[in-house]
């Protein structure tokens, strides 16, 4: 390289560092000029640092004023069914290292945007869940997001399971609840028991031409290495194979069932074909959050595990119990994850298995379930748990 080279790099350098640019060429100096500084009682500037990025993101003031106002937040993050307005929304999420309360603040915002207490979720909401899910995969999660997105998570409980059935057929991010309605054999892609007047999210979505993508099993994955998001998932889940049982008839089958004319043969479904695909679903998800744990511990990503499973159970609502007699309100998403207690928890929490055996065990005695029938559904949820336990994806 000429002389000359070298004097515009030397030029621009000094352009770029301004007044401390001579000091980081200079060590002696550097150390000279710090001590006077810190002789003053001046605090040194990040310039010294060269040109690396500020230690942390203070997050806008406009994206604090979503946290409490949920129209607004929805309308940020709602990507749009055309993923229009996916980019603003990445742009709004991805904040690497938020300053202070920065990151719970971000979860404030996610949570007011997508979560409807004791209601129905919109379809912008639930459009808007989509966004969030997409925005964060692959991109990591901000620090102290974590329990406002497993909060998001829960609150669409039955969607997310939706996600293990890999379908292709998904047109859009969300559907209206018109779209998610049974068949007359009783049957929706979307799941058993659906609330009326429910939009749903369809994670499965792929953007045409596009890179909008989510991936819940990713993100939950990531999750699970904060304690708190743990907590949050593990009781959805829990609190959904309670609320699922108990609307099953004593033959543990479908109560909407209608069979279909058309289907003959050993792959006719039946009504308790939908039901055990459910229930494999929940257990695997189990299975899969104590897989993320084991992981975590292995991978060193959770420093003391004795002390991830104290602070689980700190957050930890408590059980989960179906009721005694069939059930048949159909009530919203959110109304499952915030499903009350039936008591503390007994045994080791963390032996996911066991806990959902407790549940169906009782259950099959209370409403006295044909014997084969209860041993088959065991069977169901142990071999999926033990599926999501050891898989790998």
């Amino acid at each position: 390289m000429s002389d000359g080279g070298a004097t515009q790099n030397t030029t621009a350098e000094a352009e770029r560092g301004g007044r401390f640019a001579a000091l980081r060429r200079h060590p002696l100096l550097t150390s000279a000029a710090t001590l006077a500084l810190l002789a003053a009682g001046t605090a040194v500037p990040l310039a010294l640092a060269g040109d690396d990025p500020p230690p942390c993101q203070e997050l806008p003031a406009t994206t604090r004023a979503l946290a409490t106002d949920p129209a607004a937040a929805t309308d940020a993050l709602d990507p749009g069914d055309d993923m229009a307005r996916m980019d603003a929304v990445r742009e709004l999420l991805r904040i690497d290292d938020p300053c202070g309360d920065g990151g719970k603040v971000l979860g404030e915002v996610v949570e007011a945007a997508t979560r409807a207490p004791g209601t129905a979720h919109t379809l912008a909401q639930a459009r808007a869940a989509f966004g969030v899910a997409a925005a964060l995969d692959g991109a990591g999660i901000p620090a102290g997001t974590a329990p406002g997105v497993a909060r998001m998570l829960a609150d669409y409980v039955v969607d997310e399971a939706l996600y293990l059935m890999h379908s292709d057929d998904t047109a859009l991010p969300a559907v209206p609840a018109e779209a998610a309605a049974p068949d007359p054999q009783g049957w929706t892609r979307y799941g058993r028991f659906l609330a009326p007047g429910e939009a749903h999210t369809d994670f499965e979505y792929e953007q045409p031409y596009g890179d909008a993508e989510a991936d819940p099993e990713q993100l939950v994955a990531e999750l699970a290495r904060d304690p708190e998001a743990f907590a949050i998932l593990y009781d959805a889940e829990r609190a959904y194979f309670a609320h699922y049982l108990e609307r099953l008839t004593r033959q543990g089958g479908d109560p909407a069932f209608r069979p279909d004319p058309e289907e003959r043969g050993e792959y006719a479904s039946t009504a308790t074909t939908w039901p055990d695909n459910d229930l494999e679903d929940i257990a695997e998800r189990v299975g899969n959050l104590m897989k993320h744990r084991a992981a975590g511990a292995r991978e060193e990503e959770i420093d003391d595990l004795a002390a991830f499973d104290d602070a689980v159970r700190r957050h930890t609502r408590g059980a989960y119990r179906p009721a005694p007699r069939q059930v048949g309100t159909r009530p919203p998403m959110a109304a499952i994850a915030a499903r009350p207690v039936a008591g503390p928890v007994r045994g080791d929490l963390m032996d996911g298995r066991q806990q959902l055996f407790t549940v169906l065990d009782a259950w099959a005695r209370e409403r006295g379930v044909p014997r084969e029938r209860a041993a088959a559904m065991r069977q169901i949820v142990d071999d999926a748990y033990v599926r999501g336990l050891w898989m790998r994806f």
